[in-house]
């Protein structure tokens, strides 16, 4: 048997197998997809007795044609294939699933172009510069999105109808911020874009309290915020091992974010961002699935546990999450694989953290209003492990 017959043989059983799952495959599209590292290539076999050899399908060919065929769509993106036929388990080439969520973290990188790839000499100014470059023209950081606001104004409105005072007086007396700032828009753009291209360099106390309050909904305190803020004078010791003399993180490398992430899917294991794939799904669907939750209470006028939940999680740290995945209307493979990036390099801070200051109160971690539920089991595997 020919090479080319064989190859045409191979490739018709894979069509063959397609069909007897109801899916139409042309010879062009698995071309296509062993291009894009899809689709592994034929295998060799020697038929024996001086007849030559004969390609046939690896084994998890099958199983890979019927996948792609149901997901495949005139426009797919490979990349995005890649990500879901991961995201469900099938045995995508490494190569593949690495190039893919690569991809995901580059795109974060759109509106900065390039000068958001590269550090100049004086990295603090080239930063801020780039950063007033991007508040000029016009772009803006939503913190908070629209969603989240009438969410926010809805139960205000049903707490004011019951005569019932939110926040409530003791939640102030636990901010001791007597001026706290409030950011404009532009100010905010121009803090989230400086910390994206310096990355642990630009984070401080106060650029930490400053972004929660600007998450918050206005006139509420923030003991968050507050905690952050005093770091420095409250609990010294800590600071001193978090921050750095002359500012920024110390647990966050000081470069850009874009290529940190980078870094982590390179040398990730391809469990961990499975793992982190499947976390950053369940992150999202709880908070969409709060935010449904709560305006059916809203809407009948009966605030119940989804409005608590949601007061709990925007007063405290699950509100950061909550925005952030519910700011993302288009969640997307690419939004999904980005996102498990992210809480890779979350947790390899919070790891590089618990060996710094390993008498940290890591079980307050377990209250659901401290850390979002979907996310306790991702970062509590990390902390054993660095115990």
């Amino acid at each position: 048997m020919s090479s080319m017959s064989g190859r045409v043989s191979a490739d018709q059983q894979l069509i063959d197998h397609a069909r007897q799952h109801g899916y139409t495959v042309s010879v062009k599209q698995l071309a296509s997809w062993r291009r894009a590292r899809l689709l592994p290539g034929h295998m060799v076999r020697a038929l024996g007795r001086g007849r030559g050899s004969a390609s046939i399908p690896a084994d998890e060919a099958f199983g890979l044609v019927v996948a792609l065929a149901r997901l495949a769509r005139r426009g797919a993106r490979p990349f995005h294939l890649a990500l879901t036929l991961f995201g469900e388990g099938h045995p995508v080439p490494e190569i593949a699933v690495r190039r893919a969520f690569e991809e995901a973290v580059r795109r974060l990188n759109i509106g900065l172009g390039e000068e958001g790839l590269r550090a100049r000499e004086d990295e603090e100014e080239w930063a801020e510069r780039v950063a007033d470059e991007v508040v000029a023209s016009g772009q803006r950081v939503r913190l908070v999105p629209t969603r989240a606001r009438r969410i926010d104004e809805g139960i205000t409105r049903c707490m004011r109808n019951r005569g019932v005072v939110w926040p409530p007086p003791e939640l102030a007396e636990l901010d001791r911020n007597p001026e706290p700032p409030n950011l404009s828009d532009g100010e905010v753009t121009a803090a989230a874009v400086t910390t994206v291209l310096r990355g642990g360099a630009a984070i401080t106390p106060q650029g930490i309290g400053d972004v929660l309050r600007a998450m918050q909904p206005a006139g509420w305190y923030n003991p968050w915020a507050s905690m952050a803020e005093y770091t420095l004078e409250d609990v010294p010791d800590l600071a001193q091992e978090v921050f750095l003399p002359d500012g920024g993180m110390s647990t966050l490398p000081d470069r850009p974010v874009l290529d940190t992430l980078l870094g982590v899917v390179e040398r990730a294991a391809l469990d961990d961002l499975q793992d982190a794939w499947e976390t950053a799904g369940a992150a999202r669907e709880w908070a969409v699935d709060l935010c449904t939750r709560v305006e059916a209470e809203i809407e009948a006028n009966v605030l119940d546990d989804a409005a608590y939940t949601w007061l709990m999680s925007r007063t405290l740290a699950p509100g950061m999450l909550l925005m952030v995945d519910v700011n993302n209307r288009h969640w997307s493979p690419a939004t999904q694989a980005s996102t498990a990036v992210s809480l890779l390099m979350c947790r390899q801070a919070l790891r590089d953290l618990a060996e710094k200051v390993p008498d940290c109160q890591w079980g307050l971690l377990e209250f659901p209003f401290v850390m979002p539920p979907p996310l306790l089991p991702f970062f509590q595997a990390s902390l054993a492990r660095s115990g």
